[in-house]
């Protein structure tokens, strides 16, 4: 309860704090409903008390009470709008619900895997063949782990979301520049060395340059960098008084198969996780890779035990840590 001799303007306050949480929170139902291939029984779902005949819920959002491990694909594609592509990129957040401790891995598309289905081919393959869901189980079977849900967007919404989020600093480690004919230079990369302000468009050609020496090792280990800073702007203050507009921008250009109350369990946890800590690794490690022939085309070999063995590792040494 309010005490009187704090109600002139604490109770101010309240009124206004209240407004932006109902305003903020019927925009993340509104966007996890658009954006969720999950399927819904009910309003009730986003909102078990609210009343079906009206747009407004007043539920805040609710807790992640799971203890397991939380495992989610995030598949960046390179559909242009004409056919599927293939996966761009493939990460996956992994986190611990009990110790708040997270893990984001980039997975290299290049690594030679078991699609299920269809035989050894290139990972990235697994999209084209059989898109989010079935890359889902093509890289849960590669890892060794229960991937339960996968966010997917493209290249428009990638572009999308970093415009709507104001655009990310980031320092170029070197000049960067690919053209390209077949995409009618429409995705041509041109980046100069040095600390720049990035929109969607040149975000876009920074973590998609793979056109060096050690092609898309550092290409992966530039989209964890990105990655983290992306998390760093959107647990701002800024951003979360732009969370309507950033969810509006950015929910034509992205799929899931989380559910909308998964979606905000998800985003209440996701807070709780210290981004400076959280654990960035490619995968496979370099130590575990080998260079194969598959057919007359190079693909990257590795020993899917010991690479299961090094994932598991890792999660054993959040629980030691947690019990310290």
């Amino acid at each position: 309860m309010l005490k009187k001799w704090l109600w002139g303007t604490t109770l101010t306050l309240a009124i206004a704090v209240t407004g932006v949480l109902v305003y903020y929170g019927y925009s993340i139902v509104h966007f996890a409903n658009s954006i969720s291939t999950a399927s819904t029984s009910s309003s009730s779902t986003s909102n078990p008390q609210a009343d079906p005949g009206t747009e407004t819920t007043t539920t805040p959002i609710p807790k992640w009470e799971g203890k397991e491990r939380v495992n989610i694909l995030l598949l960046g594609g390179d559909s242009r709008g004409d056919d599927a592509g293939r996966s761009d990129s493939v990460m996956v957040a992994s986190i611990d619900p009990v110790s708040k401790r997270a893990h984001l891995f980039s997975v290299l598309r290049d690594t030679y895997v078991e699609i299920p289905g269809h035989g050894k081919s290139r990972l990235n393959a697994a999209f084209s063949y059989g898109g989010a869901e079935l890359t889902k189980q093509t890289v849960s079977n590669l890892l060794g782990i229960p991937i339960q849900h996968y966010v997917y967007t493209d290249f428009i919404g990638f572009m999308a979301l970093v415009d709507a989020v104001g655009g990310i600093d980031i320092d170029v480690e070197k000049d960067m520049y690919y053209t390209s004919k077949a995409d009618k230079h429409m995705y041509d990369i041109d980046l100069k060395k040095g600390l720049q302000h990035m929109d969607g468009k040149t975000a876009l050609q920074y973590v998609r340059f793979r056109h060096d020496a050690t092609s898309d090792f550092t290409r992966t280990e530039r989209q964890r960098i990105f990655m983290t800073e992306l998390a760093k702007k959107l647990q701002s203050t800024t951003s979360l008084f732009k969370i309507p507009e950033i969810l509006e921008a950015v929910a034509p250009y992205i799929e899931t198969d989380l559910s909308p109350t998964q979606m905000l369990k998800l985003a209440s946890l996701g807070f709780d996780i210290n981004v400076n800590e959280v654990d960035k690794q490619q995968i496979p490690p370099n130590t575990l890779l080998t260079n194969e022939l598959a057919g007359s085309a190079q693909v990257l070999g590795v020993d899917k035990n010991k690479l299961q063995a090094f994932i598991q590792n890792l999660f054993e040494e959040d629980a030691q840590a947690e019990q310290q």
